[in-house]
């Protein structure tokens, strides 16, 4: 996969990062990928298996789980990463590899981690 981004700013850089993460890690059957996607509002997470291309599990700040949360935006993404490893052990699956999207490891992205940890995922 090669991916040539060009250009300045914030959302290149990261996706150059991006890019630069995904030629290590690829998610198979027994060790899928959990991707992290930071929004200045949201976080979304999502076990993906890519071998056969497709989403297994996915959780984020947007269903209905967060419809009366009360709490910071890192109380959440934590939050989101308990519920993504809950609905990955209901799958079967017990170990990830983690993406983390190009974003740095701090903060929201790494409450999602501590959050997916806590839960039983083994990162």
């Amino acid at each position: 996969m090669t991916v040539k981004i060009f250009g300045k700013g914030k959302k290149v850089a990261r996706l150059r990062r991006h890019a630069r993460l995904r030629k290590k890690i690829i998610g198979t059957a027994e060790r899928p990928r959990l991707v992290v996607t930071r929004t200045n509002r949201n976080m979304i997470a999502q076990v993906v298996d890519d071998t056969k291309g497709i989403t297994l599990v996915s959780a984020s700040t947007l269903n209905d789980d967060f419809t009366g949360f009360e709490g910071t935006k890192t109380d959440a993404a934590k939050k989101v990463g308990e519920l993504i490893a809950e609905k990955a052990k209901a799958a079967g699956i017990s170990a990830v590899v983690f993406d983390r999207g190009g974003n740095k490891y701090h903060g929201r992205v790494a409450a999602v981690a501590e959050g997916a940890r806590e839960g039983g995922l083994a990162l």
